[in-house]
């Protein structure tokens, strides 16, 4: 069904992505320099006054190579949940699925994750990073992932618009969220009696996955890749249930 409204889909991508630096000086550079300057703090305070040392690759690369997964989750994320509060004049018009605001927006970061991105290009070539073929394996690894935000961006997004304070407390999930997920350390550094933890978060799973096909250069753990996208697809089929169930009221509390 979505394929039918494939050119509504694009201009509100395009929207979306021109409405975001509109009265921007620098524009689009923004979506580089924002994660290249967030990667330095955080290499600095963590590789000169941390001493997060001993990973095989710069710190640096460790870093960016988990920065960018999460930054484009925590992004999809965050704006997913406003997209049909921001759109409400339009709820209230001629039908069409509105899960196609939700998939817009994902889309519309994923454009942003791509021009970030080229930094990291730049410093596997920098660092002088080998890389084997198993680096393909980043493509059914980027899209399990983009399964699992969809479906919980389903769900906050439609949540979301009945009560906003949802976008408030899932920001203060995310912050979370994150430290239970080795962005910033290596998994090796969080407490052995904790790392179950690992296996039923799915953003653990698959910044480690990129990190293990990236710069290990090996294949990822395909049982826990496996785990994540059971998880994902679980979270696909209730969001969706959830977002059509709900869909029926959304114009009646814009």
């Amino acid at each position: 069904m979505i394929y039918k409204y494939k050119e509504l889909l694009s201009e509100l991508t395009k929207r979306e992505i021109k409405a975001r630096y509109k009265q921007s000086v620098l524009g689009y550079a923004w979506v580089i320099l924002n994660p290249f300057f967030q990667m330095l703090v955080m290499a600095f305070v963590f590789s000169k006054i941390l001493r997060i040392t001993d990973l095989g690759v710069p710190y640096a690369l460790f870093l960016y190579v988990g920065l960018l997964p999460w930054n484009l989750f925590a992004a999809s994320i965050t704006s997913s949940m406003n997209s049909l509060v921001g759109n409400g004049s339009l709820l209230t018009k001629i039908y069409f699925p509105r899960e196609i605001f939700v998939i817009s927006t994902i889309l519309a970061k994923i454009v942003d994750f791509l021009l970030a991105s080229i930094v990291l290009v730049i410093f596997f070539i920098f660092f002088h990073q080998q890389v084997t073929l198993n680096i393909f394996w980043i493509l059914p690894i980027f899209l399990i992932q983009q399964l699992f935000t969809f479906g919980l961006s389903l769900v906050l997004s439609a949540f979301n618009l009945f009560y906003r304070d949802i976008q408030y407390l899932f920001g203060l999930i995310l912050l979370t969220w994150m430290y239970i997920t080795p962005v910033i350390y290596p998994t090796e550094m969080f407490p052995e009696q904790y790392r179950w933890i690992f296996k039923l978060n799915p953003m653990a799973i698959f910044i480690n996955a990129y990190r293990q096909v990236m710069l290990g250069g090996g294949l990822p753990n395909f049982t826990s890749l496996g785990i994540a996208l059971g998880l994902s697809l679980v979270m696909v089929v209730i969001g969706y249930k959830i977002f059509k169930n709900l869909e029926g009221m959304f114009a009646d509390v814009v």
